[in-house]
């Protein structure tokens, strides 16, 4: 089985959803590397890291993943 996008490069529209299309692996991988950044500072925080900064930590990677699972994304299924 194979997919295949094509656009034509001469409309507007197509050439934006080309560089959307283009572009996506660069986009989780960011949203990848920012879960990972506030995984790693909630664990390892330093004893002396106050508990607001950790909570704000926890909210902040708690919305990522509301937000990419309201979108329908999942690092599961896109950074195998």
């Amino acid at each position: 089985m194979e997919a295949i996008l094509k656009y034509n490069m001469d409309e507007v529209d197509d050439r934006q959803a080309h560089l959307r299309a283009v572009k996506s692996l660069d986009m989780i991988l960011v949203l990848w590397e920012m879960d990972q950044e506030l995984r790693s500072n909630i664990k390892y925080a330093s004893d002396n890291t106050p508990d607001d900064v950790i909570n704000t930590y926890e909210k902040v990677r708690t919305n990522l993943h509301q937000l990419m699972s309201a979108h329908g994304l999942d690092f599961d299924d896109l950074m195998r």
